[in-house]
Formats: C-alpha cells, structure tokens, sequence
C-alpha cells in the first residue's frame, strides 16, 4: 500500500530490490524504497524488520546479496563505507560512537579525518558548533562527561564536519529520557533545516513521524507502506500496530516548526505530498 500523491523533488537515493543480511540469513527480501532529496524518511516497524539493516546497506557495511542502490543515479552497491562516505553519506551508529576520553572539540576534529584541507575542517567545525552550541559550551571536557542527549548531539555535529549530502540516523533516541529525546529530534530539525536528506530509524514510531515528511513501514524485511510523516500518523492501521493507540489529531503547538502540521521548516521550502 502506499499514498497516491506528488513527487516534488529529484531522488537522492533509490533501493530497488534489495536482499541482505548476516551470513547465511536474509533480513531484507526485497526492499523497495525511494528517498526525495532534502527530505526527512523515517523508517518504523517491528524488531527484525529490517530496519537497521536498510541504513547499514546504504552506507556500506553491509553489501547487498541481490538489488540495486543508487544514490543520485548512480549504482553504489559494490563501493566500500569509506567511498559512500566521500560521495556524502554518513552513517551516526545507534551506539555511543564518541571517544569519551577526549574533548569534545577533539571529537569534532576527528569528523575531519578524510579532509585535507585543514582549514576547511576548522571552517565546519565553527558551523557545527554554531548549529550545536552545546559543542562550543564544552569543547574543552571529555565527551563522557556529557549527558546522553548531549553526546547525540556531538556525534550529529561530529557528522556535519564531513558535509554529507546524506545522514543515517540509527535509532538516535534509544535510552534516552525525555529531555534528552527532545533534545535529540530538536536536532534532526537542524539538520534538516539546512537541506540535507536524513533517513532516519526510530523505536519512537510516533516521535519519528513527526519530525518526518514521509515515512516507511518495514515488516519482514520488506516494506509494507509509505507516505507523509503526518499520513501515517493518523492512518489506522499504523496507529494500531506501531504506533501503540488509535490515530490523535494532529494539532501544532504554537511555534513548533517540528510538528508536521506546524508549516515548512525554517529554511525549508513548504512541503508537499509525495509517493516514495
């Protein structure tokens, strides 16, 4: 199933038919998906679905067994995660990826370590950490030394030193609290108010969503639908099996740029409908 609707910008990345998995087991069988440029996609589903999997064999470390992966036309499926990562595609883990032993800035410059130019490196730090201000508030203490929702954030802004066209995003909120979550999908609203794709894997269907402009529902490694963020937060079906609860109205909060009914993000042009 999937929504009947308007494709409005060019595709970044295209999975036709992908089949991965570990060893001898194929998690993906299958999976169709497409993602508009600039756009959010979030990815929800059971545990096992497959979910993961997709964002691990977009950026390489896994290698389809049959499919094809093309980002911006071209077939990337056989290149390795660091050649994905020069095309502009980088992946931020589910796991704690810091070095909690060093500072925070020093965690940053380590994000330039594929870049030469040093300068530019200084450059994207400066932007990463004007659009993460807790970066530059304690670029002198030791990454561990933050909190959880904090050290997200470090690693999102350690991500931007690359300049990705593309960001993967790993079940981002997991074990966090509230504060920290918010803190966490405040963050992919920065990321996605500057333009880039991000393709996003969420535990917290309903929070996923709603930063989301299009999402996808994964079950046995496959995808079952696809439509708006705010489409598949009031579809019954999704609110009964994923989302935990009948379908709410979906009613903004004043000023709250990340809810989909709140408008076009800052920075963004106004979003429209599109089939995946």
């Amino acid at each position: 199933m999937s929504a009947t609707t308007e494709i409005v910008t060019e595709p970044i990345l295209e999975l036709s038919g992908v089949v991965a998995g570990y060893g001898a087991g194929d998690i993906l069988k299958g999976v169709d998906l497409t993602i508009a440029a600039g756009t959010v996609t979030c990815l929800i589903g059971p545990n096992g679905a497959g979910k993961s999997t997709v964002l691990k064999a977009v950026s390489g470390l896994i290698k389809p067994r049959l499919g094809s992966i093309r980002h911006e036309g071209r077939e990337i499926g056989a290149l390795s995660p660091k050649a994905r990562l020069l095309l502009g595609i980088a992946q931020v883990p589910q796991e704690r990826s810091l070095f909690p032993a060093m500072s925070v800035a020093d965690n940053l410059l380590m994000g330039g370590h594929l870049v030469k130019d040093k300068k530019l490196v200084r450059e994207r730090i400066d932007a990463a950490m004007e659009m993460f201000p807790i970066c530059a508030r304690r670029r002198h203490e030791h990454a561990g030394s933050l909190s959880g929702g904090e050290q997200k954030q470090v690693e999102l802004a350690r991500t931007l030193v690359l300049d990705p066209k593309i960001v993967l995003l790993d079940e981002p909120s997991i074990g966090l609290d509230p504060g920290s979550r918010r803190l966490v999908f405040e963050s992919v609203t920065r990321l996605a108010a500057t333009g880039r794709t991000v393709l996003l894997v969420e535990q917290n269907a309903r929070s996923g969503l709603a930063v989301s402009d299009f999402g996808a529902v994964l079950e046995a490694g496959t995808v079952r639908l696809t439509g708006t963020g705010s489409g598949l937060l009031q579809d019954p079906e999704v609110a009964r099996l994923y989302l935990g609860a009948t379908p709410r109205p979906v009613v903004p909060d004043a000023g709250d740029a990340r809810h989909p009914a709140a408008g076009p993000r800052s920075g963004r042009p106004p979003r429209r409908d599109h089939q995946l």
